[in-house]
């Protein structure tokens, strides 16, 4: 395995330890949504809450619970990590652009730029059966922005 392949592997393995973002919290704000994923092939299953700042444009927290295989939870410890402070915009193009590389099936190079320690999952994509587990937690986080900004308590 490359010295590149070992670091991206124990940033799965660290997220998948230490997950950043675990745990579900409230707190007053009037653009909040969650939303349900689960995996019925392998059992993940996640909720995701997304709050988004007074204006509704930047998340101010993404926050999660759930239980599955190492690689969607780690996916969703570095997606909540990475997320606060973006605008939606920015947000929904670092989804997409995690999405297109995991659907590469280990073609594409993943954009570090872009992707930070996200891009550590451009291995699964050789994996398909992998790709879901990984897009879990990104999946229920991006319908549940869409959700939250359309929504004020």
């Amino acid at each position: 395995m490359s010295d590149l392949g070992q670091l991206y592997q124990q940033i799965i393995l660290d997220h998948s330890r230490k997950r950043s973002g675990e745990g579900l919290t409230s707190k007053p704000a009037q653009h909040v949504a969650e939303n349900h994923q689960y995996n019925p092939t392998c059992g993940d299953d996640i909720i995701v809450r997304v709050h988004l700042d007074d204006g509704g444009e930047r998340i101010d927290s993404l926050t999660w619970e759930g239980d599955g295989c190492s690689i969607s939870m780690a996916a969703a410890s570095v997606l909540a990590e990475m997320s606060p402070g973006m605008t939606l915009e920015e947000f929904h193009a670092m989804v997409d652009h995690f999405r297109q590389m995991l659907r590469s099936r280990g073609t594409e190079e993943p954009d570090e730029e872009v992707l930070g320690d996200a891009a550590a999952f451009a291995g699964v994509s050789k994996y398909v059966a992998r790709v879901k587990c990984a897009m879990l937690a990104w999946v229920a986080a991006e319908e549940a922005s869409r959700d939250a900004a359309t929504v004020v308590r």
